[in-house]
C-alpha cells in the first residue's frame, strides 16, 4: 500500500513510501507535522498531525523549543568586551606615561658662564666644606664619598639614596665646635635625582649651602 508524502503547500511530492517508511522520517525530522500525506485509501492531501493513522505519532514527537540555549555555544560577546577594556586602558596608561615622563638634564657650564664662577680656595674647602662625591660606572654602580671615604649609604637596589644613612653620616661633619655648613658635591654621571636627594638630605643634616664642582 503506497503512501504520498509532500512538504506544506508544495507541488511536488515523493510517492511509493509505507507508513512506517513515513513514521521513521517524521521521528528523525524529515518531514513536520504540518507537511501533508495521502493515503492509498485518500482521496485529498491531508496534514501529518491531521490524518488519522498519523497523528497520534505527531503528537507524541517532542518538538524542541526554539529558544532552548545550545549548550555547546560558547558567547564570546563578553570575552571580547574584557579584551576591548583592557586595551583601551592599557593605551591610555602608555600614552599617559609617554605624556607626563620628563628628562631633566644636570646643569651644565656654558663657556660664556666659566668666566663668572666663583672660586674657593683649598682653606675654604677643608674649613667650610664637606667635600661629597657621587658617580656612576659604565655597569650602572653607584658610588658615594664622603671627604674621599666610600661610605654605604645607598638602598639594597644600590642606585638610590638612602637619606637617613647619608643624614648620619653628615652629622660629624655638622655638629661640634668646627663644624661646616657647606657642601661640595661632585656629581658625576648620576641622575639629577640623585643630585636632588643628596643635596635634599644634606639640608636635613644642617648644610645651609651647596656648592656644584664644576668641571
Amino acid at each position: 500500500m503506497a503512501w504520498k508524502i509532500r512538504h506544506q503547500g508544495s507541488p511536488q511530492a515523493k510517492a511509493g513510501l509505507t507508513l512506517g517508511q513515513i513514521v521513521e522520517g517524521l521521528r528523525d525530522g524529515l518531514w513536520e507535522p504540518t507537511d501533508e500525506v495521502m493515503g492509498p485509501a485518500d482521496t485529498q492531501w491531508t496534514a501529518i498531525e491531521n490524518h488519522p493513522d498519523l497523528s497520534e505519532i505527531a503528537e507524541g514527537l517532542e518538538q524542541p523549543s526554539p529558544h532552548q540555549p545550545d549548550e555547546t555555544h560558547i558567547d564570546m560577546n563578553a570575552l571580547i568586551d574584557v579584551c576591548l577594556v583592557l586595551l583601551i586602558f592599557f593605551m591610555l596608561t602608555t600614552s599617559y606615561v609617554v605624556a607626563v615622563q620628563k628628562v631633566v638634564p644636570l646643569p651644565e657650564v656654558s663657556q660664556e658662564q666659566k668666566g663668572k664662577l666663583s672660586t674657593v680656595s683649598q682653606k675654604q674647602v677643608r674649613n667650610q666644606m664637606v667635600r661629597v662625591k657621587a658617580d656612576v660606572d659604565k655597569n650602572g654602580v653607584h658610588t658615594i664619598l664622603i671627604e674621599n671615604q666610600k661610605r654605604d649609604v645607598l638602598k639594597a637596589d644600590g642606585k638610590t639614596l638612602d637619606a637617613e644613612k647619608f643624614r648620619q653620616e653628615l652629622l660629624p661633619y655638622t655638629r661640634g665646635d668646627q663644624r661646616k655648613t657647606e657642601l661640595l658635591l661632585d656629581a658625576g654621571d648620576v641622575s639629577w635625582g640623585m643630585v636632588i636627594a643628596i643635596q635634599d638630605a644634606a639640608q636635613s643634616a644642617g648644610i645651609n649651602t651647596v656648592r656644584h664642582l664644576a668641571k
